[in-house]
C-alpha cells in the first residue's frame, strides 16, 4: 500500500508526517508566548481568526534549537478535533512510500516514542513522526 508524507528538515535530518493530517503549510508569522507553558510550546498564532497552539519541534524532540530563517515554516495539523502547528526548518517535498519502504524503529533509548516508522528511500532515512504522541502533553 502506498502512503504519502510531507518531508521536512529539522537541522540536517529529514522527518516526515502523514499528508492526510496536514491542514496547511504557512510562512512564519508572529507567535504570541503563553505564560507558564512547557518549554516546547512556542505559543499561539491567530490564523484567520482561529487561535492555534504552535510547538517548537526542535525542543519537543529534544534537538538543538536553531534560528528562524527564510525557509522556516509552520505546518498546521488536524488530528481528530485538535488543530496544532509544528515549526520546521524547511519543507522538502511530498514523498510516497510503500509499506515495504517503512520499518519500525529498533531503538532502545531516546526519542523513539515520537517516531512511528523509518522511511527508506535509496540512501535516505526519513523519520516518520507519530503526531498523536507529539501532541500528547502527558509525555513531557
Amino acid at each position: 500500500m502506498e502512503n504519502q508524507f510531507i518531508a521536512f528538515k529539522l537541522g540536517n535530518e529529514e522527518y516526515a508526517v502523514d499528508i492526510l493530517a496536514v491542514k496547511e503549510i504557512i510562512r512564519w508569522i508572529h507567535i504570541t508566548r503563553v505564560p507558564k507553558a512547557p518549554s516546547f510550546v512556542y505559543g499561539v498564532i491567530n490564523l484567520r481568526g482561529n487561535v492555534i497552539p504552535v510547538l517548537n519541534t526542535h525542543l519537543r524532540l529534544q534537538l538543538p534549537d536553531i534560528e528562524i530563517a527564510d525557509k522556516s515554516r509552520i505546518i498546521i495539523f488536524q488530528v481528530e478535533e485538535l488543530v496544532v502547528g509544528l515549526t520546521v526548518d524547511e519543507v522538502v517535498e511530498v514523498i510516497t512510500l510503500n509499506d515495504d519502504m517503512l520499518e519500525k524503529p529498533q531503538m532502545v533509548e531516546g526519542n523513539h516514542r515520537f517516531i512511528k516508522n523509518i522511511g527508506k528511500i535509496k540512501n535516505r532515512l526519513i523519520m516518520i513522526l507519530d503526531l498523536p504522541k507529539i501532541f500528547d502533553l502527558k509525555l513531557i
